[in-house]
């Protein structure tokens, strides 16, 4: 007796591991699925400043929200998606929602991540999903290197702009955010010491 089984897309095996991974990200990026760890604590006190940071700025009052984990739709693939670790969007983001909770790529001014045990999602292939889906701005908190490296100027799957910054440094971020922030390139590595 022939068994037939229902084909699942890449889409709904997504929702399946979400589901059954509750605290992990899982993201599609380039037609593959990443799954990511909760983060550690470093991790999840770098974010809480950072919003801090955003909200000292006057972010609001300069016409931009901000926020962690707001979900980004990618034009890299038909299904790709990624859920940033934090995002400075337009005010009226929620009116570009797409689907699965996430927004169109084009109310997003910078995207940031903060490196986890899978740092490569983040170091390489974010990088080419980002740019090709024309956001402004790219932030990685690369804790493997040891190193806050600020992507703009999307140009196809690249960035034109590369700038890498050293711990004891200031990391000022590109005006296409909206806002004037410079941040603390130690606190992003290591989180809120205070």
């Amino acid at each position: 007796m022939a068994v037939i089984q229902d084909e699942m897309t890449i889409a709904d095996a997504a929702d399946r591991v979400s589901s059954w991974l509750p605290g992990h990200r899982v993201e599609i990026l380039k037609g593959s699925m990443i799954v990511t760890p909760p983060p550690d604590g470093a991790h999840a006190m770098s974010l809480t400043w950072l919003m801090g940071e955003f909200h000292d700025a006057g972010a609001r009052r300069a016409g931009v929200r901000y926020g962690q984990a707001i979900g980004l739709w990618l034009s890299s693939g038909p299904d790709d998606y990624a859920v940033p670790d934090f995002a400075v969007v337009d005010a009226d983001f929620m009116d570009a929602h797409v689907q699965k909770n996430c927004y169109a790529p084009n109310v997003f001014r910078l995207v940031l991540e903060v490196t986890s045990s899978n740092w490569a999602d983040d170091t390489l292939m974010k990088v080419e999903c980002y740019a090709n889906s024309g956001i402004p701005a790219y932030v990685v908190v690369d804790r493997k290197h040891d190193l806050v490296v600020v992507h703009s100027g999307p140009e196809g799957d690249k960035y034109a702009t590369v700038t890498p910054y050293k711990r004891g440094t200031t990391v000022p971020l590109p005006s296409s955010i909206g806002v004037t922030v410079e941040l603390s390139a130690d606190r992003l590595l290591d989180g809120d010491d205070d």
